[in-house]
C-alpha cells in the first residue's frame, strides 16, 4: 500500500468520507470489510494501483469460488463503487463482464399466528419481548435490540425506528399488548439510573458526535437502551460505555426455540418479520401500508407477500376443482 506521508491512510480516509456522508455505522463497517477483502485479494496493493480489471477479478471469484449469494456480491460491489468514487475520486468505468451471483426466486418462511407464539413463549427474557417486537411491529433483529426509550411513544402506540436498513427511519406499530412489559424495562432503567450519582453512571453509546455536542446525553434516561448488554465496552475513543445486545444473542436463543418448538421449519429471527406482513396482508392491510411499516424502498418487495397467501392467483380455480 502506499505510505501515509502523501495522503491519509486509507481506513481513515474511508472513515471520514463515510461520516461526512452520515451513512451508518453498520454500512461503515460493511464497506470496510469488502475494501479490506479486495486489498487482500490482490496482494495488498493500494486501490490506486488498481482498477477495473481486479474490480471485477474479484468479483467473478466470489461468485464462483466462494459461491456467495447475489445479495453480497452486489454488497462488494457497491463498497468498490464507493470507494473509488467518493474516497479515491477515481469513479470506476465499465468493469464488463462479470460472473454474476445467482439469485434465487424462493418465497419467505412464515409462520401462523400459533406457530410464532409458541415460539415467544419458549424464549427467556429479554428475548421473548424482542420476538414479539419483531413479529408484532414487524421490526428486523438489528432494529429492535438498538430500540431506545426515546423510540416509544405510548400514548400514539408507535414505534420509530432510527437508522434503519438504507439509513432511513420510519415509524411502525407498537402493539398494546407489549406496553406493559416495555414500561417495566423503562423502570427498571430509571431506578438504576436514579441509584447511580451523576458522573459515576456509565452511559450508553451514543450515535456519531452527539457526546460531544451534548455531554449529558449518554446519562439520560430517553437515550438509554432497551436491550442493553450485559457487560460495559470501549467505544471508538476508548470510553467506557453501555452498547446494545448484540444481534447474534437474540438470533442463537431464537433458534434454539425453533428447535424446541418442533415447526419442522427452517425459521429464525427475519421469520417474524415476514409472518408480520404476510399476517397484515391476510387481514385486509392496504400493501403500500406495509410497504411503509416495513420500510421497503419498492413496492415489488412487499409483493413477495402475496404470493405467500396466494393472493397473486385469487379467482383462478384448478381445473380438477
Amino acid at each position: 500500500m502506499a505510505s501515509g506521508k502523501e495522503r491519509p491512510k486509507l481506513r481513515e480516509e474511508v472513515r471520514r468520507v463515510i461520516r461526512t456522508r452520515r451513512y451508518s455505522r453498520r454500512t461503515e463497517k460493511t464497506y470496510w470489510y469488502w475494501i479490506r477483502y479486495f486489498i487482500r485479494f490482490h496482494g495488498i496493493r493500494h486501490p490506486l494501483t488498481m482498477g477495473e480489471s481486479e474490480v471485477r477479478a474479484f468479483l467473478t471469484w466470489l461468485a464462483v469460488k466462494r459461491n456467495v449469494a447475489a445479495a453480497t456480491q452486489n454488497q462488494a460491489l457497491n463498497a468498490l463503487v464507493f470507494l473509488y468514487a467518493k474516497v479515491l475520486e477515481r469513479p470506476l468505468g465499465n468493469i464488463g463482464t462479470v460472473v454474476r451471483a445467482k439469485r434465487p426466486a424462493r418465497l419467505p418462511v412464515v409462520l401462523s399466528h400459533d406457530e410464532a407464539s409458541a415460539v415467544i413463549n419458549s424464549l427467556g427474557s429479554p428475548h421473548d419481548l424482542i420476538a414479539s417486537l419483531m413479529y408484532g411491529a414487524g421490526l428486523r433483529v438489528s432494529e429492535a435490540v438498538r430500540l431506545r426509550v426515546k423510540d416509544l411513544d405510548f400514548e400514539r402506540l408507535v414505534i420509530t425506528v432510527r437508522d434503519g436498513k438504507g439509513a432511513k427511519d420510519r415509524t411502525t406499530l407498537l402493539p398494546p399488548t407489549l406496553c406493559d412489559g416495555l414500561r417495566r424495562r423503562i423502570a427498571v432503567t430509571r431506578e438504576a439510573l436514579s441509584a447511580e450519582s451523576g458522573q459515576s453512571c456509565v452511559p450508553v453509546s451514543l450515535p456519531f458526535a452527539l457526546a460531544r455536542k451534548f455531554p449529558n446525553a449518554g446519562r439520560s434516561l430517553q437515550w438509554q437502551w432497551l436491550f442493553p448488554a450485559a457487560g460495559l465496552c470501549r467505544d471508538e475513543h476508548g470510553n467506557v460505555v453501555q452498547h446494545h445486545l448484540h444481534t447474534s444473542a437474540v438470533q442463537k436463543a431464537v433458534r434454539a426455540a425453533v428447535q424446541q418448538s418442533g415447526l419442522g421449519k427452517p425459521a429464525g429471527c427475519h421469520t417474524f418479520r415476514h409472518t408480520f406482513a404476510t399476517e397484515l396482508l391476510r387481514r385486509g392491510t392496504d400493501i403500500r401500508t406495509v410497504q411503509e411499516l416495513l420500510g421497503h424502498r419498492d413496492l415489488r418487495t412487499t409483493q413477495v407477500y402475496t404470493h405467500v397467501l396466494g393472493e397473486a392467483f385469487a379467482g383462478v380455480r384448478s381445473p380438477l376443482s
